[in-house]
């Protein structure tokens, strides 16, 4: 395969592989029944490359048609109590922000509707989401709330589904072709220019300063800085009002409206292709000794008798156990999702247990997936009286 290719998203630079994975599964999150069904799953590659024009990545070797996005695609957070409260706190925000009371809501990849049903109940708005993932039954809303789930891919088909405010969360990284993506939101908005649009995606920056493999997954096919993010949006006809992080950094978050006219490429896109590189260039070396770090503290772990457990078995719990490939070092998976508990992990294998399980199990060692829901877990260990050592990536 070559290894440059036309960049998605300014349509101008090529993108130049600079990281090659291969043989990963092409779903981390969709429920697998059964050990053999989770190790057979089939793989795919990852071969990220980088554009030197708007600084966004891309798997240059993905291929959209292997996925299987139905009801048993399992992606929700909203079992943490963190969580919630940060989807809380992000709901009360944009309402207050946009004035969204009384207005017409659309969401993008809504899942299983917890955000949607949070942004119209707060704010008395009609809603209406899109995602092939969508369980009727999972649906949190209030019988008496004015909202509609439908259980598809947001397409050109949808574009007479009209709103006041656009909302997508951790959807855009899902989509190869995300300047073609972003144009038909553009063209959904028409000529509204009073509407306003949210994205959210994960975070390019934090994912190679924090040596973060365990966040490059196949489903994962496009990532931003926040330069190449505002470089779609305004190439596309949009006005960037915004962009900054949260969740601890990890997610990347954008306002924008309409453009009622030509707009300057800010400070932030222009510089962007230079911070990646350089972030990039350091993330290579520094990443290859990380995996072999974890690899050896692992193995040191089983050679002393101690049992360890991973906590999270979503996409970061697949691809850092997927990455080490060490197979009989972990037997377990915890996971408070009641939904993911008893399934497999794809890939490797693990059991996913729920966290009452490690009461008889007693690990010695739990490796945190992610560090933002450290506090809740040491909680949950203590609660059961175990003195395991948590261990954050």
């Amino acid at each position: 395969m070559s290894e440059n290719h036309e960049c998605p998203n300014c349509l101008e630079g090529s993108l130049k592989v600079f990281h090659d994975v291969r043989g990963v599964p092409v779903h981390s999150v969709l429920l697998m029944p059964s050990r053999d069904i989770a190790v057979n799953y089939p793989k795919g590659d990852i071969k990220l490359g980088f554009c030197d024009v708007c600084g966004f990545v891309s798997n240059t070797a993905f291929n959209a048609t292997v996925h299987e996005y139905s009801t048993q695609y399992e992606e929700t957070q909203g079992f943490s109590d963190t969580f919630r409260a940060f989807h809380r706190r992000l709901a009360a925000g944009l309402i207050e922000k946009f004035g969204l009371r009384d207005k017409a809501v659309v969401e993008i990849g809504c899942g299983k509707g917890e955000f949607l049903t949070l942004v119209c109940e707060m704010g008395g708005n009609r809603g209406v989401g899109f995602d092939p993932a969508f369980v009727k039954e999972r649906n949190p809303a209030p019988s008496n709330l004015d909202i509609e789930f439908v259980q598809d891919f947001y397409s050109e088909k949808y574009l007479d589904v009209r709103a006041d405010f656009y909302c997508c969360k951790m959807t855009l990284e899902h989509i190869p072709n995300t300047a073609e993506f972003i144009r038909t939101v553009r063209r959904a908005i028409g000529g509204n220019t009073d509407a306003t649009v949210f994205f959210q995606v994960p975070d390019l920056m934090r994912v190679l300063k924090d040596l973060a493999f365990w966040d490059i997954y196949y489903e994962h096919c496009s990532y931003f800085c926040a330069g190449s993010l505002s470089r779609v949006f305004r190439d596309a006809g949009f006005e960037v009002l915004e962009t900054w992080t949260d969740y601890d950094d990890q997610y990347l978050m954008i306002t924008a409206k309409p453009s009622r006219g030509g707009t300057q490429a800010s400070a932030i896109e222009l510089g962007a292709a230079g911070i990646v590189s350089g972030a990039i260039e350091k993330f290579l070396p520094a990443q290859k000794t990380l995996v072999d770090d974890w690899k050896q503290r692992l193995t040191e772990l089983r050679q002393s008798g101690k049992r360890t457990v991973v906590w999270g078995s979503g996409s970061k719990g697949v691809a850092f156990l997927t990455m080490l490939n060490l197979n009989g070092t972990i037997e377990y998976v915890v996971d408070i999702n009641p939904f993911r508990q008893g399934k497999f992990m794809a890939g490797t294998g693990q059991q996913i247990v729920a966290p009452d399980f490690l009461r008889e199990y007693k690990p010695d060692v739990a490796i945190v997936m992610n560090p933002v829901y450290q506090s809740e877990i040491q909680q949950d260990l203590s609660r059961m009286g175990l003195a395991t050592t948590v261990l954050p990536v």
